[in-house]
């Protein structure tokens, strides 16, 4: 088991028992009290437990994300506005990695027709819309599917991704912020995404301007990790200006 996956799983059980302690932990993972007391300092540090003596207790709301359905209602229009605007950033013939995501799944939607691809992803739900496009060489990614996003993470999906090196990756992220970069709630679906980000050449975020400033728990890239940001236009002129400083590119549908 991953760091990663064994931190979001004492939150878990912080949630559940109101309290988690070190030796406890230490027989259900296998692993040394020691490597339990780093794993309770990170997120003592993040602020999502509380260290007590022998163990940690919930530090107030754990910020787990709403469930997708609840998210693909939210600013729908400026989803489609940037989802189209993506089109632009498919290459004529090649391979591209499609991370899971709302705006991602809407661009997946309006391939065109004639496209002639090869696409990875491991959403089901973007699975489901470019299955019977009959241009797309689809390649789904496996692994334990999360209930909230539908996609496939842990070890089976970082291992596939690190055997790849696309074209481009659509990514997407639940924030983006200028000294916080891109982060998501969920520890192994950030580990996803970095590995999406390094198995391609071209990185194109896909993120509506309510999630600049926003930080979550999980950070998977920096803001100089991407090559171009496709956004709506409630981004400010200085906050593009901001973000291009960083690295990206910037375009507002």
């Amino acid at each position: 088991m991953f760091a990663a996956e064994r931190q979001q799983e004492i939150l878990r059980l912080a949630h559940e028992s109101g309290r988690v302690d070190v030796l406890s932990l230490a027989d259900e993972f296998q692993v040394t009290a020691e490597t339990v007391r780093r794993d309770l300092k990170a997120l003592d540090r993040a602020g999502l437990v509380r260290r007590v003596h022998g163990g940690a207790i919930p530090a107030g709301h754990l910020g787990f994300e709403p469930d997708l359905a609840e998210r693909d209602t939210l600013a729908a229009d400026e989803k489609d506005l940037i989802a189209r605007a993506a089109l632009a950033e498919l290459p004529a013939d090649g391979s591209v990695i499609l991370d899971a995501g709302t705006t991602s799944a809407r661009l997946a939607a309006v391939f065109p027709v004639e496209s002639t691809l090869t696409v990875v992803t491991h959403a089901l739900p973007i699975a489901a819309r470019l299955a019977d496009h009959p241009g797309i060489a689809l390649h789904l990614v496996g692994g334990r599917v999360r209930h909230r996003t539908r996609a496939a993470v842990d070890a089976w999906a970082l291992r596939a991704l690190g055997e790849i090196k696309a074209d481009v990756v659509f990514l997407a992220t639940n924030g983006f912020a200028l000294d916080g970069g891109l982060t998501t709630p969920d520890l192994a679906e950030a580990a996803v995404k970095q590995a999406a980000v390094r198995a391609a050449r071209r990185v194109v975020l896909l993120a509506d301007s309510a999630k600049f400033g926003q930080q979550h728990f999980a950070r998977f890239a920096d803001l100089s990790d991407v090559d171009l940001l496709i956004t709506d236009s409630g981004l400010t002129d200085e906050d593009a200006r901001a973000v291009e400083a960083q690295g990206p590119e910037v375009v507002r549908a």
